[in-house]
């Protein structure tokens, strides 16, 4: 881990230190990506947004690749990335609304 990246050090108050092996080893206990082991899924939908400034598009990206290959059985797993949306959804009311009906 670089501290000299933006917001590190400051991350590190919060969830402490990845370089220390306490703290590396809990981080790793609910990284989505490291924790997919092959089993069988529910049908899955995994939404992002382009331009979420938070979860960059690639992390749910990867994860959903990490489920496909990893995955037992034949059930749904889609990924839809919204191209005009960051991390809280759309700001137009209607976009929003049919955002909403189509997770449902």
């Amino acid at each position: 881990c670089d501290p000299s990246i933006p917001l590190t050090v400051g991350e590190w108050e919060e969830w402490g230190n990845p370089n220390e092996e306490k703290f590396f080893d809990y981080i790793l206990s609910y990284s989505p990506i490291n924790n997919v082991i092959p089993q069988k899924y529910p049908n899955i939908l995994v939404t992002a947004g382009l331009n979420d400034s938070r979860v960059a598009f690639w992390e749910p990206a990867k994860w959903v690749a990490v489920l496909r290959e990893k995955k037992m059985d034949n059930n749904k797993l889609m990924l839809k990335i919204d191209m005009s949306s960051g991390h809280f959804s759309v700001s137009d009311r209607y976009k929003y609304l049919r955002e909403r009906s189509f997770e449902y």
